[in-house]
């Protein structure tokens, strides 16, 4: 990757690996359809005003359904699912089923066609991420049933459709826009149930979560992810779900004082040596942007 990418592959690795933490903090008291809307309206009101000032809307005309298809699968459907499953799967697991996205990405690029010639550095590099996060954080099934754990799966899917939409239909379409009019309308889709699930009591350490969520995990970030996935593509953009189990583990250990475990000080280098590889530019790739229709 170029030194650019690098940077927002780092950036991102760092951003969203806190939001498993907030959001744990948050859904003790807060429905997860209700989060969603604290989460992505004040991020379109920071958002929008600023696509306009850029005069970034021009760039999404004729293709908002799209935008609406990248808001659906991956903040509508993903955060609720999400939010979910919080309550009741340990954070172990939750990250370890999250780091499958780089798997159904690559899997779907190859299915579509949108990628040929995989080599075999990228794929032990996907092998290697995917086991050291076994290892950094377990494989506990116990901690919770099926089906949130099919929520999940759930969610891996929808964070695996959004960067290829990302890619291969809005391709140089302004990302402050896309992300601002896509937290807009799920915020807006997800008013009426956050009207009738509100809150009875939210202490300030959960106001001060979906305050972070808001703004750090949803308006930076996902601006600077669209910046990443058009810079390395879809397939190398998700790596970075590796990464983040890793740094919500350290935040642990350093904020939380949670213990040092055998499987974080084995795991974390898989992680990282398994993200150089999968992110190894000595792969050929014939990616074909489709454009926006």
């Amino acid at each position: 990757m170029s030194r650019r990418g690098w940077g927002l592959f780092l950036l991102m690795s760092l951003i969203w690996g806190i939001p498993y933490l907030l959001i744990r903090v948050a859904v003790r008291s807060i429905d997860p359809g209700t989060l969603l809307v604290f989460r992505t309206i004040p991020a379109a009101l920071v958002l929008l005003p600023i696509a306009f000032l850029n005069k970034g809307f021009g760039s999404l005309r004729g293709r908002l359904h799209w935008v609406v298809l990248f808001a659906v699968a991956e903040f509508g459907i993903p955060w609720f699912f999400m939010g979910t499953a919080e309550k009741h799967l340990s954070s172990s697991l939750t990250s370890l089923l999250a780091s499958a996205v780089p798997l159904a990405t690559l899997g779907m690029n190859a299915i579509t066609g949108r990628e040929h010639g995989l080599s075999p550095i990228r794929l032990v590099g996907v092998g290697l991420g995917t086991a050291g996060v076994a290892g950094l954080v377990g494989f506990n099934v116990s901690n919770g049933s099926w089906k949130y754990i099919a929520m999940m799966l759930v969610v891996v899917l929808g964070y695996s459709v959004g960067p290829m939409i990302l890619r291969y239909r809005l391709e140089g379409a302004n990302g402050t826009a896309v992300v601002g009019i896509s937290t807009l309308a799920m915020g807006v889709a997800w008013s009426p149930w956050a009207l009738t699930h509100m809150p009875h009591h939210v202490t300030g350490e959960q106001w001060w979560s979906v305050v972070g969520l808001s703004t750090i995990c949803t308006a930076v970030a996902f601006v600077a992810f669209f910046a990443l996935v058009h810079e390395v593509g879809p397939s190398r953009s998700v790596v970075v779900t590796f990464i983040n189990p890793a740094v919500a583990v350290l935040i642990g250990v350093l904020a939380a004082h949670e213990n040092l475990t055998t499987g974080i000080i084995l795991g974390l280098p898989l992680i990282v040596l398994g993200s150089v590889l999968a992110t190894s530019s000595s792969a050929k790739m014939a990616v074909e942007p489709s454009g926006g229709g």
